[in-house]
């Protein structure tokens, strides 16, 4: 069979298993059988790159980055609806459209949670994909809609041009597991699905979106060149026999029927895999629309009606305090069980400090809750006239309710945070730090050897990976004696790293690589750096105030302390093996632009940093000189707007020699 014959079998057949898997939810295959067909696909692809099509199954895990997002001019406008919130302004609606229309037949459908995009597809290929933007305006993300599993790449028997319109979102399976893993790296939680959608749909990196696994349903046929139809429901039948997942809908021949539909879908909302925040009433004829028309803001013939928050009070029977990985100290209200939005709900959050103040939440208290963006349990406000007369303040503890160390509230924030450098709390993400590319540089040991470590006991600090004992290790899965050898052997080899490296591994906060090498050069060692004062500090070039109390502060707790003594028991280098002895460049500040052809980026700040120079990502008045490079843009323009010097790479180097 030739190549190209069968790169298109696999393609169809790949096709055909995306739809029945991810539409149909009726799968034919195992994973290991369409993953073998995936392989196959990817091997002659590479081999034959000429043949490889841009809409084949192998980019649904995401293409090159893009540098930005272009503009989409929407061949139909997408208009947004009318919000009703009562069964009276439903009442009204149906009213106004009887004024022109004698029988009306509507389409009830939900009203999906997510961001609206329009597909369009040329002879029956997917050509591109946009964002709602203004209605009138988006933003083309077709590699990223491409990494959507539902949206077919190929259409069999379409019009020469077709215009769909769905909504993506992320199911709430896949929500939960990603704010998960966001908690354990210490990233921002996102507020509920329909923000996780929109901004996975909005990574210029299609690979970020391929793993935020996004789902959609269509539910408006926009354009379809030399096909008509009389009715709504008559193009989402059509669009399901393209395999477009669809949305479900119910026809309604009057008010009562469409009422009870909406309420219907209100009582099963939660059993969805998706959210929803209301359900759409939709008039059926399209000629009946097409006469009713638009106002300047909303067809006249749909309305979407609003399910309101479902709010509920309870009692908060007790305020517990959870320390994150980051060391954040987060407080929960334990009340007592309520059934809200589907399900019982026994805790809610209380966010920080700050929030049980400003609501002056207190244990004893009746209060009222909901969950935000149905999902998260919190509390809305204090019943007041049903507090206890024994109900006192709260104020989270000044000492890590896990380790004891004291608590310190960052600078720039509402958070609290735990200060013990050894918390058990916090030490799967030190550990992970600690090893990190960026600090000691362990090769081998990933989260989840780490991970491993910590369950079978051998890791409580960070000091404790140069103690590991060779038949310990061994015992851990999937870590034989070579695989021992090598990570030991990493291990070893990473005490004689420079001191910036080992400060840089402590995860002070605002500590970063920068600063910690600029702290390893000006001190020369950890017990010199150890020692020095506020005042010693703050004299350091780009060492401000914040980040030097951080310094001291960090160094003065006792965990630290005993984490330094063994790490010195053990042989780790506290000895700075890169201090300035040129200081041709002290007190100057560098920008990099453009393409290096003589260096890399990171060799030329090396070079900078080692002459006592500073290497800086902007320019500004206080730059020196500006290195720029082939096809320099925006810094280089700013550089000659300001007058700065600007060096050729010829330039920088004859200064460095």
């Amino acid at each position: 069979m030739e190549v190209k014959q069968r790169m298109e079998e696999l393609t169809r057949e790949l096709e055909r298993h995306n739809h029945l898997y991810y539409v149909l939810d009726r799968p034919e295959i195992a994973d290991y059988e369409y993953d073998a067909m995936l392989r196959e696909l990817e091997n002659l692809e590479a081999a034959h790159p000429e043949l490889a099509s841009p809409l084949s199954p192998t980019r649904r895990v995401g293409g090159e980055p893009l540098s930005q997002f272009e503009k989409v001019t929407h061949a139909v406008p997408l208009e947004s609806l009318q919000d009703v919130f009562s069964q009276e302004e439903l009442r009204d609606f149906d009213a106004r459209i009887r004024e022109s229309v004698a029988e009306p037949v509507y389409t009830v459908e939900p009203k999906v949670d997510g961001l609206s995009v329009a597909l369009e597809y040329r002879d029956g290929s997917f050509v591109r994909g946009a964002t709602r933007g203004d209605g009138l305006v988006g933003e083309d993300v077709t590699e990223n809609l491409k990494t959507i599993r539902s949206i077919p790449m190929t259409l069999e028997n379409a019009p020469s041009r077709l215009i769909v319109r769905g909504e993506v979102f992320m199911p709430r399976a896949v929500f939960e597991r990603l704010n998960e893993k966001r908690e354990e790296r210490g990233e921002p939680l996102f507020a509920n699905p329909r923000n996780a959608a929109a901004g996975s749909l909005r990574q210029l990196d299609p690979k970020i979106a391929a793993e935020r696994q996004l789902d959609i349903l269509i539910f408006n046929l926009q354009l379809a060149e030399g096909i008509t139809f009389e009715t709504h429901s008559e193009t989402l039948d059509y669009l399901r026999t393209l395999r477009f997942k669809v949305i479900p809908y119910a026809l309604c021949r009057d008010m009562e029927q469409a009422e009870r539909q909406i309420r219907q879908i209100d009582e099963g909302r939660y059993d969805l895999a998706y959210d929803i925040d209301g359900a759409v009433m939709k008039l059926n004829d399209l000629a009946e629309r097409r006469r009713l028309g638009s106002t300047a803001k909303f067809p006249r013939w749909a309305v979407a009606y609003k399910y309101p928050p479902e709010i509920k009070s309870t009692v908060v029977e007790d305020i517990v305090v959870q320390v994150g990985r980051t060391g954040v100290l987060t407080p929960k209200a334990v009340v007592a069980p309520v059934r809200l939005a589907g399900t019982t709900v026994t805790n809610a959050t209380l966010h920080n400090q700050d929030f049980i103040t400003e609501k002056d939440v207190r244990i004893g208290d009746t209060v009222r809750i909901r969950k935000a963006g149905e999902i998260i349990p919190e509390i809305l406000e204090v019943e007041f006239s049903k507090r206890p007369a024994d109900a006192m303040p709260y104020r989270l503890p000044s000492v890590c309710p896990v380790c004891g160390a004291p608590v310190r509230r960052d600078e720039d924030g509402a958070a609290v945070r735990c200060t013990g450098a050894e918390c058990p709390a916090q030490l799967a993400r030190n550990l992970t730090h600690f090893v990190s590319r960026e600090a000691m540089d362990i090769d081998g040991l990933g989260s989840a050897i780490v991970e491993q470590l910590i369950a079978a006991g051998l890791l409580r600090s960070p000091a404790d990976l140069y103690y590991l004992e060779r038949e310990e290790v061994e015992k851990l899965d999937r870590m034989g004696k070579q695989s021992t050898e090598n990570l030991l052997n990493a291990i070893e080899a990473s005490k004689e790293n420079d001191l910036s490296r080992l400060i840089n591994a402590f995860g002070i906060r605002q500590v970063g690589t920068k600063a910690a090498k600029v702290l390893a050069r000006t001190f020369g060692s950890l017990d010199a750096l150890m020692n020095a004062s506020l005042e010693d500090l703050t004299a350091v070039p780009d060492i401000g105030g914040i980040t030097a109390e951080n310094v001291v502060s960090w160094f003065a707790e006792e965990q630290s302390r005993d984490m330094i003594q063994r790490l010195r028991q053990a042989g780790v280098n506290f000895e700075s093996h890169d201090q300035v002895q040129d200081t041709r460049f002290a007190g100057k500040t560098f920008v990099l632009t453009g393409a290096l052809s003589l260096f890399t980026r990171d060799e030329a700040t090396a070079k900078i940093e080692a002459f006592g120079g500073k290497a800086a990502s902007s320019v500004s008045k206080k730059t020196t000189y500006v290195v720029a490079g082939e096809n320099a843009g925006s810094k280089l323009k700013k550089a000659n707007e300001l007058g700065i010097p600007v060096l050729s790479e010829q330039d920088f180097l004859d200064m460095l020699q």
